[in-house]
């Protein structure tokens, strides 16, 4: 039996909040990333897993600064030097869109690290390539669209084509793998960087970049493997719950942002052995708090009260992350105290408000009134009232509007209309 340590998703350079850190000079959020792949790599060498695979998109950014580089670096050759055997998929986020550029993981391969192996294309790894592990696995990393043409000669102005054609040949090539050139008496994991029928979001929709590649589920629930790592989706989901395969997505191992403020985060040990496989969820422990509030303000009376109650207490918002969204008629917005919320979420990491005035869109007519049998200052009447205007206010813009509708038409002057204009 092997033992196995699956994650994904990193993103260790998503330094989308907050402040930076005096010392290292690192981005805080940045620190709260590393401190997660930290527990990663240390669960990694404490149990002295067989195998880590790492199911793509170390960083958010195609081209990450050297500083995030060396970060994940220091964290790789920490595996490298426990002498664990370490795959690293490359995914979506981590590979350039111009055919030919260096992707960001392959410093490794050029500089031969270790029991450290980039996947860039996909292959089939006996145990000669892993080690002399007692295993085979399927790499499936994410293929660009610049080189899904080059490979396919499709038409770049059809990417949905070009990635269709892509995914017949993946397919061709598993089967082919499986049926073929897998030994059936060792276990077989298959990893990869993409979408599968069925799986459920999170909020990786935020970051995600250009067109995607989705598998069929048929292909991944293959009883013939033993394992599926994936990557590229946030939310933490086993996809053939209860049978073999697992066919797990990692997620992500940090919230990155509010569409992930309530998942809880893992990796994954699994045990793996031939047509049986145990998986256990390992929680990924303190992660920065997100709040994400909303409220809709139906009266005036106590603002600033109702919208402090909406809030968590001052407490628990200490280090978290928090959104107030507030959506209000637009002449209130003086009623809302700005520097009060912000005073009150002082122990915040960060505090986002959101304002969202509204305007009614829609003029309601009297009755069963039809719009042709309204004159067009009946019709400017309703305008005014349905933005609130006052009384005085209506009257004034009224006589206005029927002076300037009268002079059109070549009407008489209105002694009224005359009268006001004296005055």
């Amino acid at each position: 039996m092997l033992k196995i340590l699956h994650f994904s998703d990193a993103h260790i350079d998503m330094a989308n909040y907050g402040r930076h850190d005096p010392q290292s000079g690192l981005p805080l959020r940045v620190i709260d990333f590393l401190k997660s792949l930290d527990e990663i790599v240390d669960a990694a060498i404490t149990e002295q897993v067989d195998l880590v695979i790492f199911a793509g998109d170390a960083y958010k950014d195609r081209t990450p600064p050297p500083t995030f580089q060396r970060e994940w670096g220091r964290r790789m050759m920490r595996l490298a030097r426990a002498n664990i055997p370490t795959l690293l998929l490359v995914g979506n986020h981590d590979l350039s869109p111009a055919l030919g550029r260096a992707h960001a993981l392959e410093s490794f391969d050029t500089l031969e690290v270790p029991y450290v192996r980039v996947l860039d294309k996909p292959i089939l790894l006996h145990p000669a390539d892993l080690y002399d592990l007692p295993l085979q696995v399927i790499a499936l990393p994410w293929v660009s669209r610049s080189g899904i043409i080059a490979a396919l000669g499709e038409d770049s102005a059809d990417p949905g084509r070009a990635y269709e054609k892509l995914t017949e040949r993946l397919i061709e090539l598993v089967e082919m793998w499986l049926e073929k050139q897998v030994d059936p008496a060792l276990p077989v994991i298959l990893t990869a960087h993409c979408s599968v029928q069925g799986a459920t979001y999170g909020g990786e929709r935020s970051v995600m970049l250009g067109n995607d590649l989705v598998l069929p589920g048929s292909l991944v629930k293959d009883p013939r493997l033993d394992y599926v790592a994936l990557g590229h989706i946030h939310k933490p989901q086993d996809l053939n719950p209860g049978k073999h395969p697992p066919v797990i997505y990692s997620g992500s191992i940090e919230r990155v942002d509010f569409g992930e403020a309530q998942d809880k985060k893992f990796y994954i040990i699994a045990e793996v052995e031939r047509g049986n496989t145990r998986v256990e969820w390992r929680q990924l422990k303190g992660l920065r708090p997100f709040f994400d509030r909303q409220v809709k303000l139906e009266n005036l009376a106590g603002v600033t009260d109702q919208l402090r109650r909406a809030l968590p207490a001052p407490e628990q918002m200490f280090g978290a992350i928090v959104r107030l969204v507030i959506e209000y008629s637009r002449d209130w917005e003086a009623s809302i105290d700005e520097a009060a919320l912000r005073e009150y979420c002082a122990e915040a990491f960060e505090f986002h408000l959101v304002k969202r005035p509204q305007m009614e869109t829609r003029i309601r007519l009297p009755g069963d009134q039809a719009i042709g049998s309204l004159s067009a200052l009946e019709l400017l009447d309703l305008y005014w009232r349905a933005n609130h205007l006052a009384a005085h206010e209506r009257e004034e813009l009224s006589d206005l509007a029927s002076q300037v509708i009268g002079e059109a038409r070549g009407d008489p002057p209105d002694p009224k209309s005359a009268e006001n204009e004296k005055r």
